[in-house]
């Protein structure tokens, strides 16, 4: 029960703003490839896979993480930060229940799970947004459009953009998490450690990013489309 209400509080409830993002990623993405290629004589056909590339390895993963930091891991440091300085923990441990079992687990798990589902979603409205700027909008020709995104998107780009959203999910939740079960000093201390949880866990995602890529791409070097 703790991993279904975790899992729903930090993926479902985080839905609506990751598309929201996503969708305008893509778009303001989508925009300036279709001006910026625009200036080579039929090269604004690359806008989408692009985009693609862009969006599935490094926007999706990492925007999406970023939102979840916002919202899923200031909740979490705020919810377990209330049950710390009520002593709702204390009677945790007193009634022989593991704490980090029964409050920490759940959520680092659930965190897991749902980045990548939530990173693929936002890759997808991602692409239907870019789609609408630059074939709808813009003018670009769809066929041409959607055949470089087969011919340079790799099913490889969306694994390792799910792979640094699993990664990710784990490292904010974990620090929501720490940064709750540490909490003291009362309502003062809640808010501090909410603050530092969102702060924390941004800049945590942006370094890792980087760790991540570097070994990914020297794990899977890219593959040559052409």
């Amino acid at each position: 029960q703790n991993y279904l209400e975790a899992g729903e509080y930090i993926g479902f409830g985080s839905l609506p703003i990751v598309l929201l993002v996503g969708a305008f990623t893509g778009m303001v993405m989508s925009l300036q490839f279709v001006f910026a290629f625009g200036q080579f004589k039929g090269m604004e056909v690359l806008s989408g896979a692009i985009t693609g590339k862009a969006l599935a390895l490094e926007l999706a993963p990492v925007l999406t993480s970023l939102m979840l930091a916002g919202r899923a891991g200031s909740g979490i440091a705020t919810e377990i930060g209330s049950m710390r300085i009520t002593e709702q923990i204390d009677a945790l441990e007193s009634m022989a229940v593991n704490p980090i079992q029964f409050l920490v687990l759940p959520r680092i798990v659930a965190g897991m799970i749902v980045a990548p589902i939530l990173a693929l979603l936002f890759f997808l409205i991602g692409m239907a947004g870019a789609y609408l700027v630059a074939v709808v909008a813009q003018g670009v020709d769809q066929g041409l459009f959607i055949s470089n995104i087969k011919d340079l998107l790799m099913p490889m780009d969306i694994i390792q953009g799910l792979i640094k959203a699993a990664v990710f999910g784990f490292v904010v939740t974990l620090i929501g998490c720490y940064q709750g079960f540490n909490a003291s000093g009362g309502g003062r201390g809640v808010g501090i450690g909410t603050t530092r949880a969102v702060v924390i866990g941004s800049v945590s995602v942006l370094v890792f990013d980087y760790f991540l890529t570097d070994i990914l791409l020297t794990l899977i070097p890219p593959v040559r489309a052409l």
